[in-house]
């Protein structure tokens, strides 16, 4: 129980000051869980965050909901998804329910925090990158890593360069890994895996046919919202184009409707596919809100719980470590294309800008000050650079 409420606890916190989207929440996790509490070593997080990215859905609630189960169980992987989730849940209900005409998308202070968000991404890659790219061969994955995400900018390129960066570690460390690999203690069994990962399917293939069998809103809703959390991959700013297409042509909400999500979505901690909050409420109000945040975080659940009993028994073997150390370091190539594109293009605009989040990289990095009072930091410079 105690380990129970310290994931709720942990998990509320990081969803109450994890700004900057899916990249910059992994640094977030990272100094929490790994540096400070060391619930997980480096590489076992590394794998966890790996797997994450393989799989679809949002990668970094993913990865919290990972971590939750180890440390808990399953009421600790539900733990960890409420307190990640539940703080942008209430602020974008509340924004749907109350505050339809507001502009967020100008203020400084969410300027400010867009560079928080590229300082806690640079700390993750430095902190990764020293651990996970310690020679010639993985600094080479990692650079070529970062250059076909940068060129190449699709749904699947992603995938693409972590699955050539695992068929380079297999041919080039299956034999020579060297690693010390911690075992994990998954309080899953493949049995209980096996059923989620078929519910997983069940659902993906039979909402659609009730859907159409029966003509029930919230049935339409669940289901629209279930698809479009199982076929992401890339993240949450992917997910929105297929949101749109699901809630604008169907005359749920209108256009502009769901662009005040978006910026209102933006300037929110913890995962952006909690706009799902926003959208359902302006549906159906708090029961539509209810039923579309579950609905879209429900196979990212199922996955991770399918998944993590059969992932640590295949990172054991020599060879899958090998093709590992080459996934881990493409992780950290993509987390170096993010730190330019989008976040530094969307946040550094002047040499200002610059100093703020080389002010903010100096707190986390070498003062070591806690990430909440950086984002606080973060947000009044934002406000105060406005001004001047």
């Amino acid at each position: 129980m105690k380990a129970l409420f310290e994931v709720l606890i942990v998990s509320f916190k990081l969803g109450c000051t994890s700004f900057g989207g899916p990249i910059a929440h992994l640094g977030y996790f990272h100094n929490e869980y790994i540096k400070r509490r060391r619930w997980l070593d480096e590489r076992s997080y590394a794998d966890l965050v790996a797997l994450a990215q393989f799989l679809p859905g949002p990668a970094s609630s993913q990865v919290g909901i990972g971590i939750g189960l180890l440390r808990a169980g399953w009421l600790g992987g539900v733990a960890a998804w409420i307190g990640f989730t539940l703080p942008s849940v209430i602020l974008l209900l509340l924004f749907a329910l109350f505050m339809q005409g507001f502009d967020l998308g100008t203020s400084g202070w969410i300027h400010g925090l867009k560079i928080v968000a590229v300082a806690i991404v640079a700390q993750a890659v430095l902190s990764m990158g020293q651990k996970l790219t310690p020679d010639r061969n993985r600094v080479t994955i990692a650079i070529l890593a970062a250059a076909v995400t940068l060129l190449w900018q699709t749904a699947v390129s992603q995938l693409f360069v972590l699955v050539v960066g695992g068929g380079i570690g297999y041919f080039w460390y299956r034999q020579k890994s060297g690693a010390t690999i911690h075992s994990l203690t998954v309080p899953i069994s493949r049995g209980a895996g096996a059923v989620c990962l078929s519910l997983f399917f069940i659902f993906l293939v039979g909402l659609p046919i009730l859907r159409h069998s029966y003509e029930a809103d919230w049935l339409a809703l669940i289901e629209s919202f279930y698809r479009s959390g199982s076929l992401v991959f890339g993240g949450g700013h992917v997910v929105l184009p297929l949101l749109e297409r699901e809630v604008v042509p169907t005359g749920w909400i209108s256009k502009a409707d769901f662009l005040t999500g978006y910026g209102a979505a933006q300037a929110v901690p913890g995962p952006l596919f909690t706009i799902a909050a926003y959208l359902g409420a302006m549906i159906n109000g708090v029961k539509g809100a209810i039923l579309a945040i579950v609905a879209i975080f429900l196979p990212a659940f199922l996955l991770m719980a399918g998944t993590l009993p059969y992932w640590n028994t295949l990172r054991q073997h020599e060879k899958v470590q090998g093709a590992l150390i080459g996934v881990n370091a493409a992780v950290v190539g993509i987390l170096l294309a993010a730190l330019y594109n989008p976040l530094w293009l969307s946040a550094v605009d002047s040499s200002r800008d610059f100093v703020l989040g080389l002010l903010l990289f100096g707190m986390l990095v070498y003062w070591k000050l806690p990430p909440w009072i950086v984002v606080l930091v973060g947000a009044a410079g934002g406000e105060l650079l406005t001004l001047l």
